[in-house]
């Protein structure tokens, strides 16, 4: 058996972290928003640092818990998101803002409802 209060921190973690994405993404329209001037390549590194946050802690939990507890929530593709965040990490030249638009503005609120349901069934 996994410490749960261990996992739940780093759940918490990521919501904090995707909660920064949605905030610093709320105002840009298309992909190209995060490349027209330097405010916009900050939101981009910023957005990319909480990914790569986030794609940490998944791996610490999938760690702690030996594998078994995201594969029960299979509505995120975890794989892919933890894969994010190798890219980010080791070829951050090569971000594409497509993708980070995408994850931003289409995928981060369900991850988020996801996150919170995982979190609200290791403490009730």
């Amino acid at each position: 058996m996994y410490d749960r209060s261990q996992v739940v921190q780093y759940l918490d973690q990521i919501l904090e972290a995707a909660g920064r994405i949605e905030r610093r993404a709320a105002d840009i329209e298309t992909p190209q928003d995060f490349l027209i001037n330097p405010s916009g390549v900050d939101r981009l590194d910023a957005i990319c640092m909480m990914l790569i946050a986030i794609g940490e802690n998944l791996k610490k939990i999938d760690a702690k818990t030996g594998g078994t507890l995201l594969p029960k929530y299979p509505l995120v593709p975890w794989g892919s998101v933890k894969r994010t965040r190798d890219v980010l990490s080791h070829g951050y030249f090569d971000v594409d803002e497509e993708i980070v638009f995408d994850i931003s503005k289409n995928r981060i609120a369900d991850f988020i409802s996801t996150v919170k349901k995982i979190r609200d069934d290791l403490t009730t």
